[in-house]
C-alpha cells in the first residue's frame, strides 16, 4: 500500500476527537487526589485497544496501573512492543495557561493541552496507526502495547512489573515515541539518551535563624556558603570540577561530530527561540555536541531564608539546592552520585556542614545506528516526510530504558514525533495537529516496514 493510500484512509476528524477525549482526563500521577482520573485514563486506553481486537487489560501496580494489550496474529513475523505513558505533568502554574490545560484547544494549527505531546499525543498516534492498518486487514507484525501511568514520577513500579511479566512482554524491538524531532520538517531517529544523577545539596549553619544585625559578620551564612559551593562545581571553561567526573566517558567520534555539524542548526535561532542573548557551555564543543553528547551539571532549584513579602533581616540556619547531572555513555549514575557526595563536603566553607542527598538516576545508552530496526524506521519516515531521517541523540534521560535493556533484553527504537517548541512540562504545552497525523502514518508505515 502506498503512502497516499494510507493517508487517504486516515479519518483525521475522528482521530483528533479521540485524542481530545483522552486529553480531557487530568491524569496527573504526582497528584494523590487524581487517582480516579488515572484509572479513568487507563480504562480509556484499554477499551480502545480492546475495540480494535487486542487482548487488553489494566494491571494494578503498587502505584498507578499499567495498560497491557497484545495482538499476536502474525506468526513468523517480528514482535514490536510499543511503550508510552498516559500520565502527565502537573498543570501548575495554572495562571500562565492561555486556555484551560485539560480542555484541548486548537490555535494556529496546534493542540494546546497538558499531555498533548508528552506523551498522550505521541502514544495515541501508535494506537491509531495500528487501527489504520487493521482497517485494511491484519497487522503485518505482532504488536504489544505497554502504557504506564508513572513515567512523570520516575516509573517507580515499572521495573517490578517488567520482571513479573518479562515472558509476556518478550519482543524483538521496543518502540518509543516520547521526545522531539530535530526540526519541524526533519524526520529524526534518536540513537542515544543521556543518563541522570539527581541530588540535593543541604547546607546547615547555626542551630536557628539568626538576627542579621546581632550576628552578621560573625556567624556563618548557609545561603552564601551554598552559593560558593555551587560556583565551585564548574570552572570558567564550563567543565564540571568534581574529581573523576569525566573518567571513562565515551568521547564523541569524528563521524558523529561531522554528522551533527551538517544538520541545519543555527545558534542564533536557537538562542532567540528561548529568549537569551548567548549560549554558554563547555568550551571546545558545539551547541549540539553539548546538548547530546557531553555531560552537564545544572542547579534546578534553590532555597533558603525568608521568601515572603517585604523584609526579614535574618541569617538562615539552612539552605539547599536541587542539582541534576546529565550523563553520557561511560558514566555510571551511582558512581557520579558518589563522587559529588564526596566532593561537596570538602569544598564547603568554614562554619557550615554540607551533605548530598541522592534522588533518582538513570543510565545513559547509545544504540546501533546501522541496526535493521533503524533502517526500517528510516524507510517509514521517508514515506511520510519525503526525505531521509537524521540521526540524533537526545539530551534528556529515560531511566526505564535501562530496565528494558536488562530485563527484556530487546533493542530500543526511538522514533520521536514531537518538537522542543511543543513546550512539554511547561504551561501551554502543545502538539501540532499535522505532527499528530504524521505520527499516525509513521506508526502504520513503520509496522509495515518492520514486517519486511
Amino acid at each position: 500500500m502506498t503512502s497516499a493510500d494510507l493517508s487517504a484512509l486516515l479519518n483525521r476528524e475522528q482521530a483528533q476527537a479521540e485524542l481530545f477525549d483522552l486529553l480531557r482526563i487530568p491524569s496527573v500521577s504526582a497528584d494523590p487526589t487524581r487517582g480516579a482520573d488515572m484509572a479513568r485514563a487507563a480504562e480509556f486506553l484499554r477499551a480502545k485497544l480492546a475495540a480494535l481486537g487486542f487482548a487488553a487489560r489494566v494491571d494494578a501496580t503498587a502505584g498507578h496501573p499499567v495498560v497491557y494489550a497484545e495482538h499476536l496474529q502474525a506468526p513468523g513475523k517480528p514482535t514490536v512492543l510499543i511503550y508510552g505513558h498516559y500520565d502527565v505533568q502537573p498543570e501548575a502554574p495554572l495562571e500562565e495557561w492561555v486556555t484551560p490545560p485539560f480542555e484541548p484547544t486548537v490555535r494556529d494549527g496546534r493542540i494546546y493541552a497538558r499531555g498533548s505531546t508528552d506523551d498522550k499525543g505521541q502514544a495515541y498516534a501508535h494506537v491509531k496507526g495500528a487501527e489504520l492498518l487493521l482497517s485494511q486487514g491484519e497487522l503485518p507484525v505482532n504488536v504489544k502495547f505497554l502504557l504506564e501511568g508513572e513515567e512523570e514520577i520516575g516509573s517507580p513500579n515499572l521495573e517490578a512489573y517488567l520482571r513479573e511479566h518479562a515472558a509476556e512482554l518478550k519482543a524483538d524491538v521496543i518502540l518509543i515515541s516520547d521526545g522531539s524531532r530535530f526540526a519541524p520538517d526533519v524526520p529524526t531517529i534518536t540513537y542515544g539518551v543521556r543518563g541522570l544523577s539527581y541530588v540535593e545539596i543541604h547546607v546547615q549553619g547555626a542551630n536557628r535563624d539568626l538576627h542579621s544585625g546581632s550576628y552578621g559578620g560573625a556567624a556563618p551564612n548557609p545561603i552564601n556558603a551554598l552559593c560558593e559551593i555551587i560556583a565551585r562545581l564548574k570552572d570558567d571553561q564550563g567543565r564540571v570540577t568534581i574529581p573523576g567526573f569525566y573518567d571513562g566517558i565515551d568521547e564523541l567520534t569524528a563521524d558523529e561530530r561531522q554528522m551533527w555539524a551538517s544538520l541545519p542548526h543555527s545558534d542564533e535561532a536557537f538562542a532567540a527561540s528561548i529568549g537569551v542573548p548567548a549560549l554558554p557551555g563547555e568550551a571546545g564543543y558545539s551547541t549540539l555536541e553539548r546538548l547530546w553528547g557531553r555531560p552537564t551539571l545544572d542547579v534546578n532549584g534553590i532555597w533558603g531564608g525568608y521568601q515572603g513579602e517585604g523584609s526579614k533581616t535574618v541569617i538562615a540556619a539552612k539552605a539547599g539546592a536541587k542539582v541534576s547531572m546529565r550523563l553520557v555513555p561511560g558514566q555510571d549514575p551511582e558512581r557520579i552520585t558518589g563522587l559529588i557526595a564526596d566532593y561537596v563536603p570538602k569544598i564547603a566553607p568554614a562554619g557550615v556542614s554540607a551533605k548530598v542527598v541522592p534522588h533518582h538516576g538513570g543510565r545513559p545508552f547509545k544504540f546501533d545506528l546501522n541496526s535493521p530496526f533503524n533502517k526500517a524506521a528510516n524507510r517509514a519516515l521517508k514515506r511520510v516526510y519525503g526525505r531521509e531521517a537524521v540521526f540524533a541523540r537526545t539530551g534528556g534521560s529515560i531511566p526505564i530504558v535501562a530496565a528494558f535493556n536488562d530485563i527484556l533484553q530487546a533493542p530500543v527504537l526511538f522514533v520521536d514525533l514531537g518538537l522542543n517548541e511543543d513546550a512539554p512540562h511547561s504551561p501551554n504545552e502543545s502538539f501540532a495537529v499535522q505532527d499528530y497525523f504524521n505520527g499516525i502514518l509513521t506508526s502504520a508505515y513503520l509496522l509495515q516496514e518492520l514486517g519486511q
